[in-house]
């Protein structure tokens, strides 16, 4: 399955009781704003991402898809986790607020190793980022390296078996039902173990 458009993926939530459509997130501009909020230029995001000035302006300007491996690179380097990359960014938050997230219309994202799947995407300044998501890698070294980043993360395990990878601990195999805590900015990975691809609930908490 190839990667997915981001910009073809409608949310459906409630707030307040009214039916809203969530507009996509135009990653090349979410990309620029966070950058600028940083008060980097180019040169200086391209550097701590780890990738050539041309590439970052590329995507930036929406002229090209960056695979998984260049989007985390970029997460790392402005200290987020990669499905904020595809998250609006945070407003004025207002009280009494809520969110439902219809099975199977959640903002998707999907790469050679996970397939995101974004909940309550329509709801700004959240404390926490849930998404479900599909785990297709079946091995540690179909990543480039460790994924981290900074805050903590909680993942619960839906279906199938998996593999939780963490750069201090001894990995640890988790079946439906099972779930883990840990440090966001401690090196992870996870893949399946079972003949399907697991899925799983991951939350992760939102650094300001």
């Amino acid at each position: 399955m190839p990667d997915s458009d981001p910009k073809r993926l409608i949310q459906i939530a409630r707030e307040g009781g009214e039916t809203t459509q969530a507009e996509p997130v135009d990653l090349g501009q979410r990309v620029r704003d966070l950058r600028k909020s940083r008060g980097w230029t180019l040169e200086q995001a391209a550097s701590q991402a780890g990738l050539a000035r041309s590439t970052l302006s590329k995507i930036e300007n929406g002229q090209m898809s960056p695979t998984y491996e260049a989007l985390k690179k970029l997460a790392e380097g402005l200290k987020i986790s990669v499905p904020q990359l595809f998250t609006p960014p945070a407003k004025t938050q207002a009280n009494g607020r809520m969110a439902v997230t219809i099975s199977g219309q959640g903002s998707g994202h999907a790469t050679t190793t996970y397939e995101h799947e974004l909940l309550a995407a329509s709801l700004s300044k959240k404390h926490m980022l849930p998404y479900r998501a599909t785990i297709r890698a079946r091995s540690f070294e179909e990543f480039d390296g460790w994924v981290r980043h900074d805050g903590e993360e909680f993942l619960y395990v839906l279906t199938g078996t998996l593999r939780l990878f963490t750069e201090f601990y001894e990995p640890v195999d988790l079946a439906r039902g099972d779930s883990a805590y840990y440090d966001a900015s401690m090196g992870h990975n996870v893949v399946s173990t079972s003949a399907e691809d697991a899925t799983i609930l991951w939350v992760t908490s939102l650094v300001s």
